[in-house]
């Protein structure tokens, strides 16, 4: 069933007692102000018979089953379309007596591993206490559970407080559509001459895939050539760190800062801050509306099927075939369920040099960045991710642009040379972004805040990376094109075919 506003919704009803239906068989929508109350209860709900509701933005919760009065067993709702994913949870729980005490159990991961048996929690706020918080650890159980068709269940202990207090929870801090769009319409109202957001185009239920170019505008007049660095986030709906890491870029670059205005001076930054908003909105962890993972379509998008995918795609060839511009860096955001810190997937090249060069920028973040791991990046070309941005852009593209998926931990970071997990917030996922955009002064060597030519970084920490870069495995032979003249043109080729 489908909301006037396009949230997927179920119907209200009351579980009573549990069932040996199937997991995922009336799993349809998200639960509307659905009270569990015990087997064979008639009448109006009582103090402390929980009312849960995902019917809102970027909420899922598919079902709830009464084991006891203080036992529930959770159902995530699957992506819309697509049954495979059920990972993300973001429900409220309200009608609580105080110090109620009860046992949630999430009883349908679709994934084995997850950060859950290394301390993370999920997290919780209250109508009193608006700020996220993590749970304790020690209230939080992963385990495989023979009673769910041996599916991984993940289990927390929690005492309610608040008789009048609406309680929330989360798989990790949610960053919403409605949020994104609030944060960028306040940045237009500021009026900077250096910052520009325009309407790319439109997702399959028409929410706006906006696309912000921050510069000094003298970089945009007529004939003048560009090195632009393009930045994606949130292709996949479900992975929230990368927006608030997006949202650091972004407050990073258009601020006052002299190192924001040296990047304005000599780069273009190309943001587009949601690749998927349909996906956000509706709580997917990993899909369109259509029930896609947008990032496996890169090669050949459909402008119905996946229009915000297409509309960027069509963007970066038209930037590569523009003689004035160099596309030097695309970035892609993401977050990462089972490792910790940040880290950067890159590819490989049959160039030794070039996959040298590749390893700078990573190394330089890890410098600026003490969350972020040089140790665990690393570069392949496995075949599943063929469709990914960084793979297909990767082998578009010259030999002087390079293409990363960022990758950051829904859990914590270790600090370098200790062994305790400092985990992640909001504030410390945009100070990732904020160091990943300083990172970029490094790499073009503007260090004295002075005006002068823009050149890469010097073979010297080509040295270095060099001997710190992960290992790798080298596969035979290599189809990609040789020269730029040649993928060029095989890129204005396809386009034709890919937009029809």
């Amino acid at each position: 069933m489908e909301a006037s506003d396009g949230r997927w919704k179920q119907p209200s009803f009351r579980r009573q007692g549990g069932s040996d239906i199937g997991i995922d068989e009336i799993i349809t929508g998200n639960l509307n102000k659905c009270t569990a109350v015990p087997p064979g209860y008639f009448g109006q709900p009582k103090k402390g018979h929980l009312i849960f509701d995902a019917c809102f933005e970027s909420g899922n919760l598919g079902r709830v089953d009464y084991i006891t009065e203080f036992e529930y067993d959770l159902f995530i709702r699957p992506d819309t379309c697509n049954p495979r994913f059920r990972v993300w949870f973001n429900f409220t729980v309200e009608n609580v007596k105080e110090s109620q005490r009860v046992i949630f159990n999430i009883v349908n991961f679709s994934k084995t591993k997850s950060l859950y048996r290394d301390g993370m929690a999920p997290m919780v706020k209250s109508t009193s206490r608006p700020k996220w918080q993590r749970l304790p650890p020690k209230n939080v159980y992963y385990y495989r559970c023979p009673d769910h068709r041996k599916n991984y269940v993940m289990s927390f202990a929690f005492c309610f407080d608040r008789e009048d207090d609406i309680y929330q929870f989360a798989y990790c801090y949610p960053y919403t559509y409605t949020r994104l769009q609030h944060y960028l319409d306040n940045l237009q109202q500021r009026g900077m001459d250096y910052y520009c957001r325009e309407l790319l185009g439109l997702s399959v239920q028409q929410r706006q895939l906006d696309l912000l170019t921050i510069t000094n505008p003298v970089n945009l007049r007529p004939g003048t050539e560009q090195k632009v660095v393009f930045i994606t986030a949130r292709v996949h709906p479900g992975e929230t760190p990368s927006s608030f890491v997006c949202q650091g870029i972004i407050d990073f670059l258009v601020s006052p800062h002299p190192i924001a205005k040296v990047l304005r001076d000599h780069l273009v930054f190309k943001i587009a801050p949601m690749l998927n908003p349909d996906g956000v909105y509706l709580g997917n962890y990993r899909c369109s509306l259509m029930g896609f993972d947008l990032n496996r379509h890169w090669a050949d998008p459909s402008p119905w099927a996946h229009p915000t995918l297409h509309g960027v795609k069509q963007l970066i060839v038209q930037m590569y075939n523009n003689p004035k511009v160099t596309l030097e860096f695309y970035i892609d955001i993401h977050a990462h369920s089972t490792m910790m810190n940040g880290f950067m997937y890159g590819n490989i090249f049959e160039d030794e040099e070039r996959f040298q060069r590749q390893a700078i920028f990573p190394k330089l973040l890890c410098q600026n960045a003490e969350d972020f791991s040089f140790s665990s990046t690393s570069f392949n070309r496995d075949a599943v991710k063929a469709g990914t941005g960084r793979r297909f852009l990767g082998g578009l593209l010259d030999d002087t642009s390079y293409c990363y998926t960022l990758e950051v931990s829904f859990y914590s970071y270790i600090v370098g040379g200790t062994t305790s997990t400092v985990p992640y917030t909001e504030e410390t996922y945009m100070k990732l972004g904020r160091n990943v955009a300083r990172t970029f002064l490094d790499y073009y060597r503007l260090n004295s805040i002075t005006e002068r030519p823009l050149a890469p970084i010097s073979s010297t920490w080509k040295e270095k990376a060099s001997s710190n870069r992960c290992s790798y495995h080298r596969a035979q032979g290599n189809n990609q094109p040789s020269t730029k003249t040649e993928k060029r043109t095989q890129a204005t080729l396809k386009e034709p075919t890919q937009s029809s």
